[in-house]
């Protein structure tokens, strides 16, 4: 299995009107790896191609690729 293929947890936050709407998934294993998407479900397509690119860029710059934890919500 290669660290794209690692399940990482993502939270899934409703965006503020004011903010643009939609949703906002995070991933809190990987700093700064946030996407967006106007349903849930595009939220959750959108963060697993931000997570490939996260470790993709992270690996490029010889960055260490943190470990998916289990976050309890």
């Amino acid at each position: 299995m290669t660290m794209a293929e690692r399940d990482y947890t993502v939270i899934i936050h409703p965006n503020a009107p004011e903010g643009g709407g939609g949703f906002v998934p995070l991933a809190p294993d990987l700093p700064g790896c946030m996407s967006n998407g106007e349903t849930r479900e595009e939220a959750a397509r959108n963060a697993s191609d931000t997570i490939r690119a996260w470790i993709d860029e992270a690996i490029h710059l010889g960055r260490a690729v943190p470990a998916p934890t289990q976050h309890v919500a």
